[in-house]
């Protein structure tokens, strides 16, 4: 081997020296997995943030929707409801001369349909109900003589209507209430009592 060989020779390596390097590579490898598992972490919390973002633009969109949805179609609801009580009047008046025509009946059932897919329900009552302040507006009294008819529904003049997602009443029913008035024969000195809770209303 010539001089020249002899300096190019690479020294050779010590056990100490290859656990030196391999500790010094292990070391930097963890390095470089700490700062992938940072990031990860990282972009799992915006991740996490951008969902959340998300799913609360959604809600407020779905609200505004219901929102311009419910003005859009309130004068539309308002009409439908007007043109319920004309056509179910008018039935109910034939009705009662004894000429009752089937033809206004289903066209007021038809007005209910549509009423029913824009998310509004009929409700009505029978003579004996007791008076519901909630859904019930009182147009006028029925004396009686009779106590336990006291505050009850006499005769329902017009439906109410009411959300049937919520419940909430949209128009409560209008309806004439008993109004419990002792017989002056029997109790000549008994006060009357007053209208039904909501204080009734001539129509």
């Amino acid at each position: 081997m010539t001089e020249k060989d002899e300096d190019r020779a690479v020294p050779e390596e010590t056990p100490a020296t290859a656990a030196g390097y391999a500790v010094a590579i292990l070391g930097e490898l963890a390095g470089r997995f700490d700062k992938v598992e940072g990031q990860l972490s990282e972009f799992h919390r915006r991740s996490a943030h951008r969902e959340s973002l998300i799913d609360r633009l959604h809600e407020e969109n779905q609200r505004l929707r219901g929102g311009i949805s419910r003005a859009v179609l309130e004068p539309v609801v308002a009409d439908l409801i007007r043109l319920y009580d004309q056509l179910s009047r008018e039935a109910h008046r034939l009705g009662t001369g004894g000429q009752a025509d089937p033809l206004l009946w289903s066209f007021a059932e038809d007005v209910a349909q549509i009423l029913d897919r824009c998310g509004y329900e009929v409700f009505s009552a029978e003579p004996g109900d007791p008076f519901l302040r909630e859904r019930h507006r009182p147009l006028a009294v029925v004396p009686c003589d009779d106590e336990s008819r006291h505050n009850t529904v006499a005769e329902v003049v017009a439906a109410g209507f009411a959300e049937r997602g919520t419940g909430r009443v949209r128009r409560p029913l209008h309806a004439r209430f008993h109004q419990y008035s002792p017989r002056r024969d029997t109790a000549p000195d008994s006060p009357e009592t007053g209208p039904p809770p909501g204080q009734a209303h001539s129509q």
